[in-house]
């Protein structure tokens, strides 16, 4: 697919729209959600990952979804990242217990957006009390999917290497009933995130079609080298699958370090009209055989947020943060993004 030019941005779908246009043109994704849920005192030394909270503590996911709601977050991903009936089944859990923990992650994400609804018609505040931002607006709930790479829990989907006898009709039918359950578990969109290759994002794509999947979606790949995809696959040739695809209505980048952001949005602008998203991670390296992010390897909530305005710019539509950042640099953003959208044009 040649470069997109001068084309019109393609119109997102009516709630993704509203978003947008209440938000001034660029609406904000919450943050980590594994290392707010460790701060509130869950240990997720699973191979669940965050997902083991659904079954331990579904009230800190909660919380965690009601932080970044009270930080100026649009839209909360659900707890369902490494969740995957496989995943659970492997723990012992039937087929319907696991289908049913998929459906609780969208449930708790509805829950803390009607409590945050709730709190702002209490808050007798002009938006802001107490340094939390209550502001009754449009809010996505977004279900998380996870690639295959995170339900190995061995670092893969930070390298896209699924070994060579890996096919698509595979990854098709490894996520299909997954993606399926969320889709009709009510959320307002599927979040396709951390797509490490090609294949799998044409798995995702194909999936959409196949099942007839009647909310919208999005797919936002990684980098390691601010050039390419992190198995080395193309980027433009990752999102123009994504731009083929009708009822995907954003793409764009995650889990990513932010030196990186603003070269990948140019990049994906090349093959797509459709909104950009983009929510890197704080920087940090993660070391996949100790299971553990390096410390010190990573950049402020000062320095992160300092890209915002440069991200907007060059095109993204949507700013959030992923590993390892938290509410308050979520709050950052929003205060970045209200202060921009308040300046004269």
């Amino acid at each position: 697919m040649g470069p997109v030019g001068t084309t019109s941005v393609s119109p997102p779908p009516p709630l993704l729209s509203d978003l947008l246009r209440e938000s001034g043109g660029v609406a904000v994704i919450d943050g980590g959600l594994a290392t707010e849920l460790e701060r509130h005192g869950a240990d997720l030394n699973d191979p669940l990952w965050s997902a083991k909270c659904l079954l331990t503590s579904p009230h800190l996911i909660r919380s965690v979804h009601l932080d970044y709601l009270e930080a100026g977050a649009d839209i909360i991903i659900t707890a369902s990242y490494q969740a995957t009936i496989q995943g659970f089944m492997a723990k012992g859990f039937s087929q319907e217990e696991s289908e049913n923990l998929l459906r609780k992650s969208v449930a708790i994400a509805c829950e803390a957006r009607d409590v945050y609804y709730s709190r702002c018609i209490e808050s007798s505040s002009d938006h802001i009390t107490d340094g939390r931002i209550l502001k009754h607006r449009p809010i996505i709930v977004a279900a998380s999917v996870g690639s295959y790479g995170a339900y190995l829990a061995d670092g893969s989907e930070y390298s896209g290497d699924y070994g060579d006898a890996m096919d698509l009709e595979f990854l098709k039918n490894f996520h299909r009933r997954r993606v399926k359950v969320l889709a009709d578990s009510g959320p307002d969109l599927i979040a396709f995130e951390t797509v490490p290759n090609k294949l799998e994002a044409e798995a995702f794509a194909q999936l959409l079609e196949e099942e007839d999947i009647n909310i919208p979606a999005w797919m936002s790949f990684n980098s390691k080298n601010g050039v390419d995809v992190v198995s080395g696959d193309s980027l433009p040739d990752c999102v123009a699958i994504a731009q083929l695809c009708k009822k995907i209505v954003a793409v764009g980048i995650n889990c990513t370090p932010p030196r990186f952001i603003r070269d990948l949005i140019l990049s994906v602008k090349t093959v797509t009209t459709k909104p950009i998203l983009i929510y890197p991670n704080s920087g940090e390296s993660y070391d996949a055989d100790k299971k553990e992010w390096v410390q010190n390897t990573g950049v402020s909530d000062t320095d992160f947020v300092s890209y915002v305005n440069k991200w907007c710019e060059v095109g993204a539509s949507l700013v959030g943060g992923c590993c390892r950042t938290t509410p308050n640099t979520i709050r950052a953003i929003y205060k970045t993004l209200s202060s921009r959208s308040a300046s004269p044009s």
